[in-house]
């Protein structure tokens, strides 16, 4: 196939390896993105005018397509929020901390309830429901504090976020920029999500029991007293039956929603929208069950907490997703048709030129796709450098003639595995803070897993094409 290619595809090209260029030098890439999108505005437009609102409608085209993915998230931190404010997550959370015995049992079931919860809750809000509640159980039978940090994180921050199966944010950005549906990225990243989960965490607790074993790791008394106390400081505003009666309900009530997407086939936004809704009325019962009188300013005051925190994480994903989308049918939307004719959009269009020219093949795709991903983590995001993950990944994918879904689930797991995340120390902020440990620390001892599973995970991905 015979594509013609013209200046616009050579400045968006230029302006992927400059926001890549930045990324490496952990610098923040939103403005290079919004001078890329003028620069192809007025080569296109030949127009200042028409450049100058080009960027503005490229936010909203980026923000339409991501305003679901920004109401979800917001409206489940809202939720959450309540959970921990009236006990509920405290109750939720409970029955499971008879089980944790030892160290070992501390260490698997915090991390898989982390899981779990994170799939539903989102890490950072996921963290805050159990970790005060699971924190002071795991340090009394003998897990320190930087053990639990490093389970919550490795299996919420790392498997639950880098899948992202329920809310579906990650593999919609990425699905998006490789121009694939969301439910192929998802399909393909099952396998992937699996063998980094299991080599990560495996290789984590192994070198987590050698140190325990050997005395470098141990539980201080200090450590210990502190972690009692943070587990008092909780308000109490609901009476204890009440709790219960939550605690019981509330995972009823997804488990009804899981129940009704496989029933009725809902995926990607119909799915999203039934979790997002199902978590405003829990917001919304718990808070009148509460705050009585007072309910009606909290529930606004919730809701505004939760769409804070969705447009703090997001803000720095939209100009760079407002870039990345012209590379696909946004350019046409946005700035308007002025592609040659036989144009698949640009990121196509380079792929097919990158065939003709370059012999790439699996090997070379996946260990870039992995590099990319990381390098795009480096901000400490994970997400804001996902839809160059994806755009690299139809390049590739379109070169290669096949393995787009593998491609871009595995630079969605990298970047979000590095910066989502469990590598960056700024990115580890939420898990760090709950258990009271240094981040770098935390980083450093997450380095060779995390390293050592993305390796295995690039190997696989590489027989999977």
């Amino acid at each position: 196939m015979v594509v013609d290619l013209n200046l616009l595809h050579w400045i968006y090209l230029l302006f992927i390896f400059i926001i890549l260029g930045f990324m490496i030098a952990k610098r923040d890439a939103s403005l290079v993105c919004i001078i890329g999108i003028f620069i192809l505005g007025f080569i296109a437009t030949q127009s200042l005018s028409e450049s100058i609102m080009g960027v503005f409608n490229s936010f909203i085209y980026a923000i339409v397509e991501l305003i679901g993915t920004i109401l979800i998230i917001s409206v489940i931190v809202g939720m959450s929020t309540v959970l921990t404010e009236t006990g509920i997550n405290q109750m939720m959370i409970s029955p499971f901390t008879k089980f944790i015995k030892n160290p070992s049992l501390a260490y698997w079931i915090i991390g898989i309830l982390m899981m779990i919860i994170s799939w539903f809750f989102w890490p950072s809000p996921a963290v805050a429901l159990i970790g005060v509640v699971l924190l002071p159980v795991a340090v009394e039978v003998g897990l320190p504090a930087i053990g639990v940090a490093m389970a919550m994180n490795l299996f919420g921050h790392g498997i639950a976020l880098s899948s992202d199966f329920v809310i579906q944010g990650a593999p919609k950005l990425t699905s998006d920029a490789a121009g694939i549906p969301i439910s192929e990225v998802i399909s393909a990243s099952i396998p992937l999500v699996f063998i980094m989960g299991v080599t990560t965490t495996v290789l984590a607790y192994i070198f987590l029991k050698r140190d325990l074993k050997n005395g470098n790791l141990k539980v201080e008394d200090k450590e210990r007293e502190e972690a009692i106390q943070k587990n008092k400081d909780n308000i109490d505003i609901m009476s204890s039956k009440s709790r219960k009666v939550f605690a019981i309900l509330i995972p009823i009530m997804f488990l009804i929603d899981i129940i009704i997407m496989i029933v009725a086939n809902l995926q990607g936004g119909d799915a999203t929208a039934l979790i997002g809704g199902t978590a405003i009325f829990i917001l919304i019962i718990v808070s009148i069950k509460a705050h009585k009188n007072k309910a009606i300013e909290e529930i606004t005051s919730y809701l505004v907490e939760g769409l804070q925190f969705g447009f703090k994480v997001f803000g720095p994903v939209i100009p760079v997703a407002a870039f990345f989308y012209l590379g696909s049918e946004g350019f046409v939307e946005v700035i308007g048709d002025f592609l040659p004719s036989n144009s698949q959009g640009l990121v196509n269009d380079l792929g097919v030129a990158l065939a003709n020219s370059v012999p790439l093949n699996p090997t070379i795709g996946s260990i870039t796709l992995t590099v990319v991903g990381g390098i795009t983590g480096l901000d400490g995001s994970g997400f804001s450098g996902i839809s160059l993950a994806g755009s690299v990944a139809k390049l590739f994918g379109t070169a290669i003639g096949r393995g787009t879904a593998v491609l871009t689930a595995l630079g969605q797991i990298s970047a979000i595995w590095v910066g989502g995340g469990t590598l960056v120390p700024w990115a580890l902020i939420p898990a760090a803070a709950i258990c009271d440990v240094d981040p770098f620390e935390l980083a450093r001892r997450n380095l060779i897993p995390v390293t050592v599973g993305l390796i295995v995970t690039t190997i696989v991905a590489i027989f999977m094409i």
